[in-house]
């Protein structure tokens, strides 16, 4: 069983986050090619590609830079923007990056303040994928950039037949990969007892929907519901680097947790996937 711990934050005398993440080789991958970043307000987890250590490089370069932006203290489109051309510089720049294909995905949340309140926006490239789990079911926030994904919004094949066909891995966005590309983005409202996993596809390729909200309602505690989750992807096959994250909202003061009757996911840039299990 992996080693975590659960982090709380408290950010407001109404509201408290706390979460836990971790990262796994898997069982048949040589390195590590998943990074992720954990810090109060952003979480974001990116998974990299290319040979050698391309791959490693490419998604701790995004992270380390990412990390430096929230360290700033300001986080928002540009700020985000700023820090991936950095990132993508970094890339480039490595010696051991040669590989034209070198590069990550990247998605993630981080809690916004704005004139009405908290809200939560996820930013995404890439095959990389964040899970809202509310009031017993789960939705997925992001839209894979990826060909089996065009190819199932075009009807040419369902999601069924997405983990088996030849292109299941061919990703059509990354950081680093090509030119700079801008995440897109979803606002989410925040309600308590929000769930949120945020992961790479080497848990998605191991567990269903359904599978992710099972562990999420058999384990309370963040650090536990990650450690089921890798555990149950590693029985699973663990054919790739295994990372997420698992965010709890709570609320402290009864009827703090009141929100306007919007929708879980506010679209702001794309169109965002409406899977849900229950």
């Amino acid at each position: 069983m992996p080693e975590t711990t659960t982090q709380t934050h408290r950010v407001s005398e109404e509201l408290e986050l706390s979460w836990a993440g971790f990262t796994d080789r898997g069982r048949r991958r040589e390195n590590n090619q998943d990074s992720f970043l954990a810090k109060y307000p952003l979480f974001i987890v990116a998974d990299g590609m290319g040979g050698h250590a391309g791959g490693e490089i490419a998604s701790q370069a995004t992270v380390d830079r990412l990390a430096d932006m929230v360290d700033s203290g300001a986080i928002d489109d540009a700020a985000i923007l700023s820090a991936l051309q950095l990132a993508v510089d970094d890339i480039h720049q490595h010696p051991d990056t040669t590989d034209e294909g070198t590069g990550t995905t990247l998605t993630g949340i981080y809690l916004d303040r704005y004139e009405d309140g908290w809200r939560w926006i996820s930013l995404n490239i890439g095959d990389s994928r964040v899970y809202l789990e509310r009031e017993g079911r789960l939705m997925q926030v992001t839209t894979d950039h990826s060909v089996v994904q065009e190819l199932i919004a075009s009807g040419k094949i369902s999601p069924e037949e997405a983990d088996a066909h030849p292109y299941s891995n061919v990703i059509t966005r990354a950081v680093g990969a090509n030119e700079l590309v801008s995440p897109d983005y979803v606002s989410v409202d925040l309600c308590d007892g929000d769930r949120f996993v945020i992961c790479s596809d080497g848990l998605t390729k191991e567990l269903t929907d359904y599978g992710i909200l099972h562990f999420l309602r058999e384990n309370d505690d963040p650090a536990d519901a990650v450690s089921a989750m890798v555990d149950a992807a590693l029985e699973n096959g663990g054919r790739d680097n295994v990372t997420l994250i698992v965010l709890d909202v709570r609320y402290l003061q009864a009827g703090a947790h009141d929100v306007a009757p919007v929708a879980a996911a506010e679209e702001q840039s794309s169109s965002t996937a409406a899977d849900t299990a229950e």
